[in-house]
């Protein structure tokens, strides 16, 4: 990457990453952003250079596809950190790795909220197994959950979350509110009121006021759902204030100070439009965000050609080319009109293939053989493909390669100075794109180096 590549408008200010993770007063990083923009490799990034600059780190990815634990060489993620070796330990860092699971943090959560035997009848109630698998929200309000265990458990300097990606931002937030309102909402409630009132009480309680209401709730739901259901909300009675406190705890610590967000996009108009939503949403809760990460942004070697400078001497080339082809042609042979030719002796049609000196293709015309109109036109083809017009032709393709590349520059600086012009309090930094995915700690590394570049820097 060059100066030009990475310089930012002086309106926006530069995020300064290795300030960020250096700070012993950060705790938590936060990646948000929408699918497909580097979030999980971000993450990743972010936990190995500060891991080898010093911190104990754990990084909590909710990314399904086993990004992480193949660029980190683990075999296999799971709901348990787990070290990552290869990483240089010698400032003292370690680095850990993670993948929710998310059933198993909400079972976590009954066993340890529950005695034994109210947590069994829990465990195995089949709308409890619906709702832990699957239920909408379920996945961001365990990974809270799970957020909020790794930080009471002190046991590292700092967590990295890669958040799941999610078509409406900050999913990951409202979620916990959304879990915790229906686990204590009216709806939980009406069903709760038998089990409260107790026996027969209870079920004449139920069919006297709220007849109609199960009714309809049983054709929606089915009888047995509904008795699953009530089932599951008399077991866990004595947990649904936990759920709203630990909601409501884990929505502060992402509110306080150590807490940084990162909002990451590519330099696409549809994905800093996102990203925009998410700065926008971050100051309306309150959340303390740290800057954008650009990721992804193209960069060349010669930015000092502009695209049309180098369209025109393209096209300067290809028309001086056509104007000289003519000239250097070698011309075509004359055809052999001698009547005592062999290619004119009558006879069977092997004649009319066979010279003393080789074959004679009459239909494909290959180079180095002969038709009887002379040379091939492929071997024609190359006499007059001199050096020079040769060179021409393929300076003229490259130079139209880099005008392409200088508009998808240009593109790119476009949308991102909209974006910095909307919001020019939030700092940021530009990752240049790799020429292949990253897929080891090496490529990590250099995705690090990327994210702490300096404007005006270039990689050592």
């Amino acid at each position: 990457m060059t100066s030009d590549d990475t310089t930012l408008d002086a309106s926006a200010p530069w995020l300064e990453v290795d300030a960020l993770i250096d700070d012993p007063r950060t705790r938590i990083v936060v990646c948000c952003g929408s699918g497909g923009v580097g979030k999980t490799t971000t993450a990743a990034a972010l936990g190995v250079r500060a891991a080898e600059r010093g911190r104990k780190v754990v990084v909590l990815t909710i990314d399904p596809a086993r990004r992480l634990a193949q660029s980190m060489g683990i075999s296999e993620l799971d709901n348990v950190p787990r070290q990552v070796k290869g990483v240089d330990e010698s400032a003292g860092g370690e680095l850990h790795a993670m993948m929710l699971d998310m059933k198993r943090t909400f079972d976590e959560i009954v066993e340890g909220h529950a005695d034994a035997e109210r947590a069994r009848a829990i465990l195995e109630n089949p709308f409890y197994q619906s709702l832990s698998a699957g239920f909408a929200g379920t996945q961001e309000y365990m990974a809270m959950e799970k957020l909020g265990q790794l930080r009471a458990g002190d046991d590292w300097d700092l967590i990295v979350v890669d958040t799941p990606p999610s078509r409406s931002a900050l999913d990951f937030l409202d979620a916990p509110k959304r879990l915790g309102s229906f686990l204590d909402g009216k709806f939980i409630r009406v069903l709760m009121a038998p089990a409260k009132v107790g026996g027969r009480a209870g079920m004449k309680f139920l069919n006297v006021g709220m007849s109609m209401m199960t009714g309809t709730l049983s054709k929606l739901m089915g009888g047995q759902l509904l008795r699953d259901v009530q089932t599951f909300v008399a077991a866990m009675d004595t947990m649904f204030g936990g759920f709203r406190t630990r909601a409501d705890a884990t929505y502060r610590l992402l509110q306080a100070p150590g807490t940084a967000f990162l909002v990451v996009a590519a330099p696409e108009r549809d994905a800093l439009r996102e990203a925009a939503y998410f700065v926008e949403r971050l100051a309306a809760e309150q959340m303390p965000l740290a800057g954008l990460v650009l990721n992804r942004v193209h960069g060349s070697g010669a930015a000092q050609l502009s695209a049309e400078r180098a369209l025109a001497a393209a096209e300067a080339l290809t028309e001086d080319f056509a104007d000289r082809a003519p000239e250097d042609a070698v011309p075509p042979q004359e055809p052999d009109d001698d009547p005592n030719s062999p290619s004119h002796e009558a006879g069977s049609p092997s004649a009319e293939n066979l010279e003393p000196d080789g074959i004679v293709d009459l239909a494909g015309g290959k180079t180095g053989s002969r038709t009887p109109g002379g040379s091939s036109p492929a071997a024609a083809a190359e006499q007059a493909a001199t050096p020079s017009a040769s060179a021409a032709q393929l300076a003229a393709g490259l130079l139209r390669l880099h005008a392409e590349r200088m508009q998808v520059l240009a593109r790119e600086r476009r949308t991102r100075d909209r974006f910095t012009a909307l919001h020019p309090e939030v700092p940021v930094t530009e990752v240049g794109a790799l020429p292949g995915d990253v897929h080891d700690l090496a490529g990590l590394r250099t995705i690090g180096d990327r994210l702490s570049l300096r404007p005006g820097e270039t990689e050592a």
